[in-house]
């Protein structure tokens, strides 16, 4: 059937893409996929609840390549992007291209460190514009020239007896296959390489010398971009999204609506976004890349005040500060002008020419030590000024070096601002409600319930979906509505749910072995179900001491998320029936196995945020000051 313009409708549509892909009919499918199409043709937001089995990426990929511009659709994990981009959508479009008259296009966008840099990749980089002749490695971008060095070390190591070593071998092959490919995606790169060579050989956005690169015309993730800006659908991360939306950097192609699939985890990225992290060793190395740009001295004072924030952090016990004062405030104030000065060194320095500070430096050393410096001069600035609206803490790494962190309180003023405001949004998790409602979520977005309002004509009794209308009460209102349409599962008959009361309890931090008993039920059950597991662990350490304890005892192949890039291991689990894969928070959602190949799955503990963490203590905190409950509202996974 065909709407009254000729463009085939809806249910058609959709109707063909189960066909291609190999499904069933699902009620809650379509319901979900009309929601979609009326809230991109009204533009108003949509939340959508959609459970396990109810088809949730078709009923938003359809009515997005039926729209008239392009749409983001925007994933939390990397199973689920490559889902969509590997499986859905090629089907899809192939399905419905007859009935379209054209074929659809779609596209992946990825940050920048997931493409390998020509520029870093090719035996002999040129240099990169406006170096000095007869200049030293030091003379150009850090990360470059380390890079470069690295890799370097690594193309000529080898063994006593004479052979080359992994990391050398993983090199040589990168090298090869950038040859060959067309994408330059690391995901595409089988077997994987070590991450130090990959680190090696690709840079991030801050690092990129963009259109200063003597290989930009050729550039991996320029192409990327360009393909992504005459794409019908660009499917990227909520971290690609967030700095596209709240960090004002122009990542992604012009689009007037985003989907967020996996939208539960959207206020985690948006927080990691926003975000402010000062450690002593971010100011040193700010200062090295500035010690030419912006001279000696003001490379040395943005040392000495990273040395005074050092001393100062070893009297500020870990956890949430109030505000910074004493000798912390002052030495975050000696940061903060030391960056203002050198920055200002490095700007007038460049207008003037000169051969010393700025002048005669290549330009992507200047570009280098302007992004970091300014990196530190907004970090110490925003922390010493920390508000009622954010919170500040200290805290200790591995590797035991102190560092400062701020982040908003709430990010819904940030998303309703950035995000809702400039395009249409459509959020969808198979967990979106909470207390049998919208409005948690809604709050913590930006879209604050005034009244309810309509249910859709002939939905109103749906057993399965709720829907109501909510505004905010800004003058310029944000219309959006909530829907659940439920789950086509029956886990009271389709499923078992075991908990072991009998085994001991994990030990906390330090503890280096897994209980015996924990081991010997993990056997069972896998011997019980014949392979077909999938084992979510809590901790890496987990996961690997289980794995290595069980491996040789239940004699099926056994995987982990560390054996190659992700899709592949699920890839590989999928295609064996009688296989286990475990591994952590990465196999927690977004993946999709159908058949038998997963009908156990093992959890070690459920995925609590820690108590003890000062965004979460602090947001609990505020919620119950509200009168809602701060563990249900942050704490509940």
């Amino acid at each position: 059937m065909t709407s009254g313009g000729g463009v085939p409708d809806l249910p058609s549509v959709l109707a063909a893409a189960v066909e291609g892909i190999g499904g069933e009919p699902r009620a809650g499918q379509l319901q979900m996929a009309r929601a979609v199409e009326r809230a991109l043709t009204e533009r108003e937001h949509l939340l959508v609840q959609a459970g396990t089995g109810t088809g949730k990426s078709l009923a938003y990929l359809v009515p997005a390549l039926l729209h008239h511009s392009t749409v983001v659709v925007a994933t939390a994990t990397i199973a689920l992007q490559t889902q969509l981009v590997e499986r859905d959508l090629p089907v899809l479009v192939e399905a419905i291209a007859p009935l379209l008259g054209r074929r659809p296009s779609f596209a992946v966008l990825k940050g920048r460190s997931n493409y390998a840099c020509l520029n870093r990749v090719m035996d002999e980089p040129a240099a990169p514009p406006g170096a000095t002749s007869g200049g030293n490695a030091t003379d150009g971008p850090a990360e470059l020239f380390a890079a470069q060095a690295f890799a370097e070390s690594v193309d000529a190591a080898t063994v006593d007896d004479g052979t080359d070593t992994a990391m050398a071998k993983d090199a040589r092959r990168l090298r090869a296959w950038v040859k060959t490919t067309t994408t330059g995606d690391r995901l595409e790169l089988q077997p994987g390489v070590d991450d130090r060579v990959w680190r090696a050989f690709s840079v991030t956005g801050r690092e990129c010398l963009n259109q200063q690169c003597p290989w930009v015309q050729d550039c991996f993730a320029e192409h990327a971009r360009e393909q992504a800006r005459e794409a019908d659908v660009v499917v990227t991360n909520h971290s690609l999204l967030a700095i596209n939306t709240l960090e004002n950097v122009p990542v992604l192609p012009d689009h007037d609506v985003v989907v967020v699939d996996e939208a539960h985890e959207l206020i985690d990225r948006a927080t990691s976004a926003s975000t402010r992290t000062l450690a002593p060793g971010t100011i040193e190395r700010a200062a090295q890349r500035s010690r030419r740009p912006a001279g000696r001295d003001a490379a040395d004072a943005l040392l000495g005040a990273a040395g005074a924030l050092a001393d100062a952090l070893l009297s500020v016990p870990d956890g949430q500060i109030a505000r910074p004062e004493g000798a912390l405030l002052t030495a975050l104030a000696s940061v903060r002008d030391a960056a203002r000065a050198a920055l200002s060194e490095i700007s007038a320095a460049t207008k003037r020419g000169d051969e010393g500070a700025g002048g005669g430096v290549d330009a992507g050393a200047v570009q280098l030590a302007k992004a970091d410096l300014d990196e530190v001069f907004t970090a110490a600035g925003d922390l010493i000024t920390v508000t009622d609206e954010t919170i500040a803490w200290v805290d200790t790494d591995a590797r035991r070096q102190r560092s400062l962190h701020l982040a908003p309180l709430s990010v819904a003023g940030l998303l309703r601002e950035s995000l809702f405001n400039s395009a249409t949004v459509v959020l969808t998790s198979a967990t979106l409600k909470l207390g049998g409602t919208f409005d948690a979520l809604a709050a913590s977005v930006g879209l604050l319930p005034v009244r309810p309002a309509r249910a859709e004509p002939g939905e109103e009794n749906q057993d399965t979906g709720d829907e109501d209308t909510v505004h905010s009460g800004d003058d310029e209102p944000l219309r959006w509505q909530g829907l659940d349409v439920g789950s086509p599962f029956d886990f009271a008959r389709q499923g078992i749910f075991y908990t072991a009361a009998d085994l001991p309890e994990r030990g906390g931090a330090g503890q280096t072995t897994v209980p015996a008993e924990v081991i010997e039920r993990v056997v069972e059950l896998i011997g019980a179900a014949g392979g077909r597991t999938l084992g979510l662990f809590s901790s890496k350490w987990a996961a690997q001491v289980v794995a290595d304890e069980v491996r040789s005892r239940i004699g099926v192949p056994l995987l982990t998320q560390w054996d190659a890039p992700l899709p592949h291991v699920i890839a590989q689990f999928a295609e064996q029936p009688r296989s286990c894969l475990f591994g952590t928070l990465s196999l927690w959602q977004g993946v999709d196995v159908p058949g038998d190949s997963c009908t156990l799955v093992i959890i070690d503990k459920l995925p609590f945020p820690r108590p003890d963490e000062p965004i979460v203590q602090a947001r609990s905190r505020a919620a119950d000051a509200e009168g809602s409950s701060g563990f249900m509202r942050v704490s509940v996974p």
